[in-house]
């Protein structure tokens, strides 16, 4: 047997063994590589994954985009100062859940508001509490009185040396009661006079330059037989002159039926 086995290596021929075991290699490398069919129906599987892929991402995109369009129609419905109010309200909020937790603490809440307000903040709150305008307008002739009565006091200028001398001189009497008879004997200086009629007549310039009565024109129709009877035809022409136009016109010309 090892004879014939020599003989065949002498030949050239492979060995029984050795050219199964090659053989066999080929045939696992053969069903390892895949065939056109097989390489056909991976690539197939591939494109369908990333369509699949595709598809789900179209359709995220057009859920967000319609629950968009239905958030963006909410806020055009809305008043258009919603988000000061939704800001007012919640601030609210806030003021009454911290006023809950003074009370089940026993602490005042003002207080505790106050301390927990910079020094920054409460200067700036103070002075654009001075710049605002503390006149509201006119609500009755009472405060209006009052008003006038504030500015005016305002803008005195106490002489302070003739009240030293005329404390000196009256004593406790300088400040009347009931019972006291210094009132109605003072008699006014001449300059206090003085200061007093500029004033007035300072008023009575300023009250005439803010007047609304409409000037008196002398070249229109008298159409009326007193001031009251004036003031009617004024208001009727407002509000009806432009219907009755034409009537009076005809009434002038003497055409009216």
């Amino acid at each position: 047997m090892a004879a014939a086995v020599s003989a065949l290596s002498s030949l050239g021929l492979p060995e029984a063994g050795v050219g199964s075991d090659e053989e066999e290699e080929e045939e696992e490398e053969a069903a390892a590589e895949p065939g056109p069919a097989a390489a056909a129906e991976q690539r197939r599987e591939e494109r369908l994954r990333r369509f699949r892929e595709l598809h789900m991402k179209r359709h995220e995109a057009c859920k967000l985009n319609s629950q968009e369009v239905l958030e963006e129609d909410k806020r055009l419905k809305l008043p258009p100062n919603w988000e000061a109010k939704k800001a007012r309200l919640e601030w609210e909020l806030q003021v009454q859940e911290k006023k809950k937790e003074c009370a089940a603490r026993g602490e005042d809440y003002e207080r505790v508001k106050l301390l927990e307000i910079s020094a920054e903040d409460a200067e700036r709150w103070e002075r654009k509490k001075k710049k605002k305008n503390p006149d509201l307008g006119f609500s009755d002739y009472a405060a209006a009185q009052l008003r006038q009565y504030r500015r005016l006091t305002r803008q005195i200028k106490p002489d302070l040396e003739q009240y030293e001398r005329l404390k000196e001189q009256h004593g406790d009497a300088l400040y009347p009661t009931s019972d006291s008879l210094l009132h109605g004997t003072h008699v006014p200086s001449k300059e206090g006079v003085d200061r007093m009629v500029a004033d007035l007549e300072k008023q009575i310039e300023k009250r005439d330059k803010y007047s609304r009565r409409r000037p008196y024109n002398d070249d229109a129709d008298i159409d009326y037989i007193n001031e009251r009877n004036a003031k009617f035809n004024q208001k009727a022409e407002r509000f009806y002159g432009k219907y009755t136009a034409e009537i009076k016109q005809n009434l002038e010309r003497g055409t009216a039926v």
